[in-house]
């Protein structure tokens, strides 16, 4: 059983939130690491051709954020073996976003986790439903 494993309370323990702002040279940088190049996530005449002002931040990259808001609990001895989500709403460069995270099963060294981001200045939710599966192993 994991160090981690033991500080399981139950169904109900809550993750730490993982508070993040999203700025232009991040969405850059992951658009480089994921080769997503779409002109929405940085060229400003392409974006006000669709009445945008600021470049949208890039989906992928809140799977990268719920995975770390994961791990960071979980510790390392966890594995992650599923992650899901759905986009509820654009977010913008420069704009702050909260992820959170709730135990809703466990299940032996096996936890269910239902997700959510949301944006911190007006409380948008960005993306739910969302869920992860973590396995709690011994280092």
């Amino acid at each position: 059983m994991s160090e981690h494993r033991e500080r399981v309370s139950a169904v109900g323990e809550r993750l730490p939130e993982l508070r993040r702002t999203i700025t232009l040279p991040d969405m850059i940088a992951y658009a480089g690491a994921t080769w997503d190049w779409h002109r929405l996530h940085y060229d400003p005449d392409h974006l006000a051709g669709r009445g945008l002002t600021r470049p949208v931040v890039d989906g992928q990259l809140f799977g990268a954020l719920l995975a770390e808001l994961v791990r960071g609990w979980a510790g390392p001895g966890a594995v992650l073996t599923r992650l899901h989500l759905r986009f509820a709403a654009l977010v913008f460069a420069g704009e702050t976003v909260v992820a959170t995270g709730e135990v809703v099963e466990v299940d032996g060294d096996t936890v269910i986790l239902t997700l959510k981001v949301t944006v911190a200045d007006d409380g948008r939710v960005a993306v739910h439903p969302a869920g992860a599966t973590v396995v709690l192993v011994a280092p």
